[in-house]
């Protein structure tokens, strides 16, 4: 059959197509298989295989436009199971044969330096945009990640009883109606990366689903790393180190990310409660504090706080231009914060953002000598009780963040995010950001 065959064939009966995008995927892993592997190849080479590679993936975007919603409903289904990204992924996997990598092609990539993988992701990137497009699937896959996960479910009755848990990069502690959230990855200027996502969507729905915590707060804890000990640094953002060595996830990380606990933080923790008429989400109002700097993500995790108090001499940044990939849904949150203008400005070009300068204003609410900034937060905290502010938040961000237009945000940014991980530019900075790293010039994180 000739590739243009194979395009109707994918537009066809969900049956027969589901064997065409099977054996175009064999097809593609014998194409591979056959040539050195990628930091091997010759130009010559590399272009045969990235050929191969992108017909196979016009079938793979061909096949979703017509079968996604019933693609969909079979692995769920009908929509009356709720998967997780990772989780929907890897059922795709065994379900739709080369529709997405399967978990070994994964485990071998991850394996590997980013330098030196294939960027199967991509693929996962290309079904996850066509689900979280369709107004079928997106809105349930959205509903499936706003459910607590399986670990804080399991810590919850501890918490509830102690008022503490302490996971490898969180530390919760609940005073009196107040779940503290504070970061501790003291060696790395809490850099994040697969670990710190799991805990701290694991933190933020222990807040949520705790009846006793009617405000969440989070704040960075005091620091080893030599630049910054003893001191308090709220985050250094996305592990770059960690980025080279292929150990950060599109589902697991960037992905896990804006879908679970961020958006957790807008939208609250959805309950499988049938009976709650009013609000099948509890929402809980949060605070941030920054120390110091909130860099890339840290700073991504600003715009979801309903308010930020800052010390004088922090900053914060979105070093995007720098990294190459996308800050999150920053794109999304800070143009309604402090528009366009501005954006373009802290996402193209890197421009920093003083806690003491006038724009400031317009994404920190408060600004503090670090001597004052405990008695702040304890006013913030209080101001921040009571059912009256509850609704209201919730209105604001009905107002301000539809769940339609974040659901088209995070469909295209799923398969664009995905393909930044992957390009020559970004895997050359970041190859060369931790061979310096290497050498003691710089920390193993974005600290710039």
């Amino acid at each position: 059959m000739t590739f243009a065959d194979d395009l109707r064939a994918v537009r066809a009966g969900l049956d027969h197509a589901r064997t065409v995008i099977a054996r175009a995927a064999r097809h593609t892993d014998d194409v591979l298989r056959a040539l050195p592997a990628p930091e091997h190849r010759s130009p010559e080479q590399h272009a045969d295989a990235r050929a191969v590679i992108d017909a196979t993936r016009t079938l793979r975007a061909t096949f979703l436009m017509a079968h996604v919603d019933a693609v969909y409903d079979e692995l769920t289904s009908g929509r009356t199971r709720h998967l997780r990204v990772t989780e929907l992924a890897h059922a795709t996997a065994a379900a739709f044969p080369g529709l997405v990598p399967t978990d070994e092609q994964l485990a071998d990539e991850r394996a590997r330096p980013q330098a030196h993988k294939e960027g199967l992701e991509v693929d996962q990137g290309i079904f996850l945009q066509h689900v979280l497009r369709s107004p079928q699937a997106g809105p349930h896959l959205l509903d499936a990640m706003l459910r607590p996960t399986p670990r804080a479910l399991e810590l919850l009755p501890e918490f509830s009883r102690t008022g503490k848990a302490e996971l490898a990069s969180v530390r919760v502690e609940r005073t009196g109606t107040v779940a503290r959230l504070t970061l501790c990855r003291e060696d790395s200027l809490n850099a994040e990366d697969n670990q710190q996502v799991d805990d701290m969507e694991t933190a933020v729905d222990l807040a949520l689903l705790d009846p006793a915590v009617e405000v969440g707060l989070v704040r960075g804890g005091e620091m080893t790393h030599p630049r910054y000990q003893g001191r308090r640094v709220f985050s250094a953002g996305i592990n770059l180190k960690t980025l080279h060595r292929g150990g950060i996830s599109l589902t697991d990380f960037l992905l896990r990310r804006e879908l679970g606990y961020i958006h957790k933080l807008v939208r609250g923790v959805l309950t499988d409660d049938d009976s709650a008429w009013r609000s099948r989400t509890i929402e809980k109002p949060w605070i941030g504090v920054v120390d110091a700097f909130a860099i890339g993500g840290g700073c991504q995790l600003l715009f979801a706080f309903d308010h930020v108090i800052a010390a004088a001499d922090a900053y914060l940044s979105l070093p995007a231009a720098q990294e190459g990939i996308i800050p999150g849904v920053a794109n999304y949150r800070l143009t309604r914060a402090v528009g366009p203008r501005l954006s373009r400005q802290i996402i193209l070009e890197g421009r920093r953002i003083f806690a003491r300068e006038p724009d400031a204003r317009l994404l920190i609410d408060e600004v503090h000598d670090h001597g004052d900034l405990d008695a702040a937060v304890e006013r913030a905290v209080e101001r921040f009780q009571g059912s009256a502010v509850l609704a209201n938040r919730r209105m604001l961000n009905f107002a301000e963040e539809p769940l339609e237009s974040f659901r088209q945000y995070m469909a295209e940014f799923a398969l664009q995010q995905s393909l930044r991980l992957y390009s020559a530019d970004v895997i050359d900075k970041v190859g060369r950001f931790s061979t310096a790293s290497t050498t003691g010039s710089h920390t193993p994180v974005q600290e710039k």
